[in-house]
Order: structure tokens, then C-alpha cells, then sequence
């Protein structure tokens, strides 16, 4: 809420209150008036007359109201009439603080007592609108944050922790700290070491390398029977490489066959 705002709130709480809080001095009191008779001073030092009261004069034809300067108020001077009443029942607005005078301006009568003196005072809602202002508010010590202090209860960094209480401290159970010790292969796949497949390398080592034919000699401790058994399979070998190549080219008819037709 801007301080502008809150000052026209106050200003206008201020007004109501005056309203509420305004009364009307019937002059002289309920026992006298606005005549000779009444000790109209000491009825006025006997009140306190705020900003927004009123001053009510009743009084018959032969008298009237004048207010008038200090100087005709002490002198009974009506010559010089600030304002002046005639109608019987005057009601005066105080609307400024200080004094006022007011005497009667029929002759003799200012002389016999008919005068009077208010002193009107600033009123409470004027003296609260007064100090509401922005330019007056100062901010005590215990409401200022930069001056308070905090007790060490309050204090997170002057708080100690008990050895129970500390995480650092607490012993760490073998499953928690599993993830710490043992690190599984699949879990950490930048620490496991890469070898190549044994195929992969022997092809890149040697990639021409010759085909390797099995020696067709018996070593001389073989047997008369081993040695005997060999010879058959050397003389059948090259009856089989016979047949296969009968059966290659008969297969190879039947294709040709196959395609001019």
C-alpha cells in the first residue's frame, strides 16, 4: 500500500472522528449564558475546546457577539468587530487552534463581565494524522533487523551436531557401501579393458597368411599296422578325387541343360 494512500486514509479516518468526537459548548454553561450574571471566564477555563467543536450563544435582543482582537478584548472595544452576531442563537465553528475573543458590543455590558476568551487546542486526530506521517517514523532498535541479534539456539552456524546426529561420522553398513567397493562390470563400462576377438586378431596379424597341410609322412616309431592302414587310405584317395570330379561334372550338365532350355 503507497504512503499516499495511507495518508488519505488517516486524513479521512481523522474527519470521521471529528465528526463523531465534535461538541457544542453552550456558552456560559447549563446554569448560565450569554449574559452578565454568568462568570463566563471561569466557565471557559473550566473546559478544554478541541479543533472541530463548536460554541453556541443564546441570548436575548438587548445583547449581541462580537469577536474582536486582543487588544478591544482587554479595552472592551467594539468598534472593530472581527465578526459580529445578533441573531440569539450564534453557533461558532472552532476550526483552528488558538485563542478567540468574544464580547458583548451593547454598552456597559463587555465591562460587567460579558466577555470571554477560548483557547482552542489541536485535536488528538490531528496530532495522530501529524505524526503518521512518512517523514516522521524512525524504527526502534528492537524493530530494526540490522541491530537484532541472534541467540546462539537461533544460530544455524554456531548449532553443533551431535556424533549420532552426523552423517559424516555415522558408520557406513556394507550395503550402503557396496556402490563404494565393488563396481560391476555392466555398471561401469569405461574401466573394463577392451580385447579384441582372437579370431579378429589372427586375421589382422596374418591376414595372408598360408593354409597349413597336414604332413602326409608316419613318423618312424609307427607301427607295422599304422603304416599298413595309411597306404590303404593314400591309394583310396585318389579314387574318391575321381569320383567327385564325375559328380562335379554331371552336376554341371544337368545346369547347362537346364539353361538353354
Amino acid at each position: 500500500m503507497g504512503v499516499a494512500q495511507i495518508m488519505f486514509r488517516l486524513s479521512y479516518m481523522a474527519i470521521l472522528m471529528k465528526l463523531a468526537l465534535a461538541t457544542k459548548y453552550i456558552v456560559g454553561g447549563s446554569n448560565g449564558g450569554w449574559d452578565t450574571n454568568s462568570n463566563l471566564q471561569s466557565w471557559a477555563s473550566s473546559q478544554i475546546f478541541s479543533v472541530g467543536d463548536s460554541l453556541v450563544f443564546q441570548y436575548p435582543p438587548n445583547h449581541d457577539v462580537v469577536e474582536v482582537t486582543k487588544g478591544d478584548y482587554d479595552s472592551c472595544q467594539p468598534t472593530k468587530p472581527i465578526q459580529s452576531y445578533n441573531d440569539g442563537a450564534t453557533t461558532i465553528p472552532l476550526t483552528s487552534p488558538g485563542k478567540r475573543y468574544f464580547i458583548c458590543g451593547t454598552i456597559g455590558h463587555c465591562s460587567q463581565g460579558m466577555k470571554v476568551e477560548i483557547d482552542t487546542l489541536a485535536s488528538a486526530t490531528t496530532s495522530a494524522t501529524a505524526a503518521a506521517s512518512p517523514g516522521d517514523f524512525t524504527i526502534s532498535p528492537a524493530e530494526s533487523p540490522e541491530d537484532s541479534t541472534i541467540s546462539p539456539a537461533d544460530s544455524p552456524e554456531d548449532s553443533t551436531i551431535s556424533p549420532a546426529e552426523s552423517p559424516e561420522d555415522s558408520a557406513i553398513s556394507p550395503v550402503e557401501s557396496h556402490k563404494d567397493s565393488i563396481i560391476s562390470p555392466a555398471e561401469s563400462p569405461e574401466d573394463i579393458p577392451t580385447t579384441p576377438s582372437p579370431l579378429f586378431q589372427t586375421r589382422l596379424e596374418s591376414p595372408i597368411s598360408p593354409p597349413v597341410i597336414p604332413s602326409t609322412e608316419l613318423p618312424a616309431s609307427a607301427s607295422p599296422l599304422t603304416r599298413a592302414r595309411r597306404s590303404s587310405d593314400l591309394s583310396a584317395s585318389p579314387t574318391r578325387k575321381g569320383n567327385l570330379q564325375a559328380s562335379v561334372a554331371v552336376v554341371l550338365s544337368f545346369l547347362m541343360m537346364f539353361m538353354a532350355f
